[in-house]
């Protein structure tokens, strides 16, 4: 479990296909306090470390992982916002975040707005995606490349985040651009809720 405060962006240091899976291997600022199993959120996608070696660390996304996440899109230089599992004796500063992304978005604006940013992003959407919990609600919560925000101006297929400097400087939105596809965790509580309406009916 996560909560959506981003620690460091990790460097994409090299890829590997294995089949239908890819092996990432990444440097960041406390690789040398990972341990092999331990989980950690890359843009929002809970991997685990299989290998440490060189100052690197190395994790596998399997087909199901690429195909619902831009994990797929990644490469060598980029940017990865990670974050380790969440320690249950601390406060919850963002929301909870599992680590299963739900689906992609692309970014269609950005906007300044005195110092901060706002940023638009659209998704796909269908009935029986809303019916599974995957919207936004407004003031709720959202995870955008593995950043717990919160949501601006929703629609059935968009919705804003306001972008202040702090999290533009120490998270991978710097490089974010009109045309990125970023990952996207919609919040677990409109999920369970939605699932007990689906009950009821």
């Amino acid at each position: 479990m996560f909560s959506g405060i981003i620690e460091d962006f990790a460097i994409v240091k090299k890829i590997v296909a294995d089949r239908d899976n890819i092996d990432l291997t990444l440097s960041c600022s406390f690789v040398n306090e990972l341990k092999i199993d331990q989980s950690v959120a890359h843009n929002g996608v809970c991997l685990t470390v299989v290998d440490i070696a060189n100052g690197c660390y190395t994790v596998t996304a399997m087909k199901e992982t690429l195909d619902r996440s831009n994990l797929g899109l990644l490469k060598e230089g980029d940017k990865v916002n990670v974050e380790r599992s969440m320690l249950m004796n601390g406060r919850l500063d963002g929301h909870i975040v599992q680590g299963h992304v739900d689906t992609t978005a692309r970014c269609t604006a950005m906007e300044d707005a005195n110092g901060s940013t706002y940023f638009t992003f659209e998704h796909a959407t269908a009935p029986e995606m809303t019916r599974r919990g995957y919207f936004t609600v407004d003031k709720g919560s959202v995870t955008v490349n593995g950043v717990s925000l919160t949501v601006c101006n929703p629609t059935a297929h968009s919705f804003q985040v306001a972008i202040i400097p702090y999290t533009m400087e120490h998270t991978n939105f710097c490089d974010i651009k009109v045309g990125t596809v970023v990952n996207l965790e919609f919040d677990i509580i409109g999920k369970y809720v939605a699932r007990m309406q689906e009950l009821k009916d």
